[in-house]
């Protein structure tokens, strides 16, 4: 005679749709890359929040600007009217609106913030190469964000900045003019070009994101975080969870906080009572509308792009009509593109970074770098002398030399060292953009 067994009790509804979804989305296998996902602890740990703040403030941004969406109307009749019915009565939409324009800012520093700490600490080494080049890219695309969210509003500010920005491809030798026709949709900033704009900001860009983004965090996650060449680690690894996700909230909180204030502050307090921000970008011109978009109206004075356009807008704006027979803004304008293309290269150019022996393509590439940075500090030196700037004439004398010092040390350095020439132009780079930012700020 068998004994019966006990029927088995019912499992609970949460374990039964626990082990449903693990089953058919591999769940299991995230909470485990998670679980065993360690932070290296070393004097430099502090610079790996930069990137979980960046996602905070992205997800931010595509939070509110769902909100902003859902009451949005794009068009030149119906564009302004919506963004001022936002503000105005629907209810908390002045505060999405806020968070959606001063987030973009923080998010846009916290962007640079993290990409200087990753350059400057080398943190492309192999085998994370392709880790900074979906990096760099999802930097272009943000640019491409700002650039395009700003017309949206459709206000007069927007419109001739608008105007102003997208004149800049009109340089580029033979394909200026049909890049300006395609950002426009015509010869002028009109209404297509809002369409244009509409598109990108909320359609195109979203998908470059997301193809990037995913392909960057999957890159972090298998590659793990880079540790400095020579920096000693101080303990064991930190668990990711729950230990440094705590130190990631905290810093997403501390982002809450100063954008709360940039909100609450911005418009009525003094000058340089929230630096470094309110240095960067005005709150008020965030805040306020202004006047409705009119083309046949004047332009306002003392129109500029966004802060972190404004380097770029500076250095055209300082360079002479005519460099040497050549067109000064064309040279300026090739000048950033072999920049960003050199920002995107640097882990192919600083293979002894890796302990690699330098290539014939990191040689040639390395050398026109060179050339090209001494061409642009001699270019520097000669328009600043032509504005009669003294301190300019000198701040280009010293870039010549500070590249000319790095490149004879460099050669002097073993085959096994790490370049000095790379960090030495990522130092001079971001010299160069901080004194065009202030410049650009202050005049």
């Amino acid at each position: 005679m068998t004994s019966s067994s006990p029927a088995p009790e019912n499992p609970r509804p949460t374990g039964a749709l626990k082990r449903f979804l693990d089953e058919r989305l591999g769940l299991e296998a995230v909470r485990s890359a998670l679980a065993h996902k360690q932070i290296p602890q070393h004097r430099h740990t502090f610079w790996y929040v930069w990137g979980g703040m960046v996602l905070f403030l992205f997800l931010l941004q595509v939070t509110t600007g769902i909100l902003l969406l859902l009451y949005y109307r794009p068009g030149p009749t119906d564009a302004y009217e919506s963004v001022q019915y936002i503000v105005t009565k629907v209810p908390w939409g002045w505060l999405i609106r806020a968070l959606h324009s001063i987030g973009a800012n923080l998010l846009m520093f916290s962007l640079l913030v993290h990409m200087s700490s990753a350059l400057l600490l080398r943190a492309y080494r192999r085998p994370r190469e392709l880790t900074w080049v979906t990096g760099c890219l999802l930097f272009f695309v943000f640019l491409g964000f700002g650039f395009s969210g700003y017309l949206l509003p459709w206000n007069q500010l927007a419109f001739f900045a608008t105007s102003v920005g997208t004149e800049v491809p009109r340089a580029t030798p033979f394909v200026g003019d049909l890049v300006v026709r395609l950002m426009r949709g015509g010869p002028d900033v009109t209404g297509a070009t809002l369409s244009r704009f509409f598109g990108l900001h909320v359609a195109i860009l979203p998908a470059l994101v997301t193809l990037l983004l995913g392909a960057h965090l999957w890159l972090v996650q298998k590659h793990g975080m880079s540790v400095p060449r020579g920096v000693k680690e101080k303990g064991p690894p930190m668990p990711f969870m729950p230990n440094f996700l705590v130190r990631d909230a905290i810093g997403w909180f501390v982002a809450l906080g100063v954008l709360v204030t940039l909100i609450v502050l911005g418009p009525t307090a003094p000058r340089g009572a929230l630096f470094p921000f309110d240095f960067l970008f005005d709150p008020r011109h965030l805040l306020e509308l202004g006047p409705k978009a009119d083309p046949f109206a004047s332009a306002p004075a003392g129109i500029k792009p966004e802060w972190y356009f404004l380097f770029m807008f500076q250095t055209l704006k300082m360079l002479p009509a005519t460099v040497m027979g050549f067109n000064g803004e064309m040279l300026g304008v090739l000048g950033f593109g072999l920049g960003g293309a050199a920002l995107v290269l640097v882990p192919f150019l600083d293979r002894r970074a890796s302990g690699l022996r330098p290539n014939l393509f990191s040689r040639v590439a390395g050398g026109a770098i060179v050339l090209a940075g001494l061409g642009l500090a001699a270019l520097g030196t000669w328009s600043m002398a032509q504005l009669q700037l003294p301190l300019g004439v000198a701040g280009g004398v010293l870039a010549g030399a500070w590249i000319l010092v790095s490149v004879v040390l460099d050669r002097r350095r073993s085959a096994d060292a790490p370049s000095l020439l790379i960090p030495s132009l990522a130092i001079l780079a971001l010299l160069f953009i901080a004194a065009m930012t202030a410049v650009g700020r202050l005049t």
